[in-house]
């Protein structure tokens, strides 16, 4: 099997994210890329490249596809600050639930199962893998496409293997990427991902591109990059039937007391503190896709939602600030309301939710703490 894409994606969420010498030593600026992901010259890479080139070479790779992959090379010190800080970004299994199952999530995903359902079908048909699981792979990976990623690939794969600390397993990426390239599924430019290499709407890595991407359409090409996600819901149902899906049994369910069936193992992410859940088969083969648990329940749950199955039951209890989920999204419905804008009211709070916080504290002469709290909850209602 291709290297999986959990060696790189485990405990990530899923998103993701022009130089005029073919060494490339000039820096590239990726389209719509945030700051920090902006190419920067770095001797120290540029002294890299034309050794990485070679070796490319040296692989059997076909030196013009080469040539144009490496045109554009640019160092990214931003992917390495994230690769390297990989920790900041995990959050709580129950916030990473609210993200995963938001209302928002759940309602889009009911309109993609719906404008997408003649194609679903098919799928559902030819793979053997439900339609709202491909779907709910396709919600967290890139919020149905919304967010498929905007760095160029061969930089950020390239940056990481210069970095060294997985360098060998970066440059076989890299070399794949070429692959794909050489094969004229897709343009350089247009070999956009995220920031540790994953591309197109469900977030495949080139190795794992190269060993499940279908061509649906029949064009001759497996197009995951385009606004149109045909092919990258197809690659995505063939890579979890190859992976040994199996029709009609589910990922797992919540349980409660005695209800275990016996038929799957107990799984407890949040401790004694949360839901507990049974599962089977399925949830291993969601593991293939990406063997961090909260994805595997945050996917597995999202599914269940599409279906129509209800909410978890078991609570978390009350946060430090003595709110509970609802609670959470209450206050940031109610801040909404009231002019300031909390974003998405999932529940989870970040840093727009602690901005309106702090603004209608100072809108209203109270102390400003930018902290929530069950009075401020209380006043706002």
């Amino acid at each position: 099997m291709a290297y999986s894409r959990r060696f790189i994606l485990a405990g990530l969420s899923a998103l993701s994210l022009a130089a005029c010498q073919s060494g490339g030593t000039a820096a590239s600026t990726p389209r719509n890329a945030s700051g920090e992901l902006r190419a920067v010259r770095n001797a120290r890479f540029d002294a890299w490249v034309p050794g990485a080139k070679k070796r490319m070479i040296a692989r059997g790779l076909p030196v013009s596809a080469v040539n144009r992959a490496f045109r554009d090379l640019g160092y990214l010190p931003g992917v390495v600050a994230r690769d390297r800080n990989q920790t900041e970004f995990v959050r709580s299994f129950e916030d990473y639930l609210a993200i995963a199952a938001s209302d928002a999530r759940i309602a889009k995903g009911r309109a993609m199962l719906s404008r997408y359902a003649r194609l679903l079908n098919q799928l559902e048909a030819r793979y053997g893998v439900e339609k709202e699981v491909i779907v709910a792979v396709w919600g967290v990976e890139s919020r149905y496409g919304e967010r498929r990623g905007d760095v160029p690939v061969m930089s950020a794969l390239a940056t990481l293997a210069f970095d060294g600390r997985r360098g060998r397993f970066f440059e076989g990426q890299m070399a794949a990427a070429i692959k794909i390239i050489a094969r004229g599924d897709v343009t350089p430019a247009r070999m956009m991902g995220s920031w540790a290499g994953a591309m197109g709407h469900t977030q495949f890595i080139p190795s794992s591109y190269l060993a499940y991407a279908v061509d649906f359409r029949g064009d001759g090409k497996a197009d995951i990059w385009s606004d149109d996600p045909t092919d990258a819901l197809a690659s995505t149902a063939a890579y979890l039937s190859r992976s040994g899906w199996k029709r009609g049994q589910r990922w797992g369910k919540e349980i409660t007391g005695r209800a275990q069936s016996g038929k799957g193992r107990v799984v407890k992410p949040a401790g004694e503190r949360g839901p507990v859940f049974e599962v089977y088969h399925n949830y291993g083969v969601l593991g293939r896709y990406n063997n961090a648990q909260k994805y595997i329940i945050g996917v597995g749950h999202l599914s269940d939602r599409l279906v129509g199955r209800p909410a978890l039951r078991a609570s978390f209890g009350a946060d430090e600030h003595g709110l509970t989920l609802d609670d959470r999204k209450a206050l940031q419905k109610s801040l909404t309301r009231a002019g300031f804008d909390t974003g998405e009211a999932d529940g989870v709070l970040g840093d727009k939710t602690y901005a309106a916080i702090k603004a209608y504290q100072q809108s209203y002469g109270l102390q400003v703490t930018g902290m929530p709290s069950k009075a401020l909850l209380a006043m706002l209602r």
